[in-house]
């Protein structure tokens, strides 16, 4: 393995549909601007209830992405 450089970064997905989805909009909206997205983790799980009923799912997660080297 390489000597690589990481970054971390928090985001915060949500979805109507499921955390599952929270997490890939979250991923799909940074990797359009960041680059060498590697992994995620999953930090926290949160929802909105209205009427009775889950109105939205919220997920905390951490991203790391490589630094390019010249």
């Amino acid at each position: 393995m390489s000597d690589h450089v990481y970054s971390v970064t928090k985001l915060v997905g949500s979805s109507q549909k499921s955390v599952e989805d929270a997490i890939e909009n979250a991923i799909e909206t940074a990797s359009k601007t960041l680059k060498h997205l590697d992994w995620f983790e999953v930090k926290e799980t949160r929802g909105y209830i209205k009427d009775g009923k889950v109105a939205y799912y919220q997920v905390s997660l951490e991203i790391g992405f490589r630094y390019e080297k010249d």
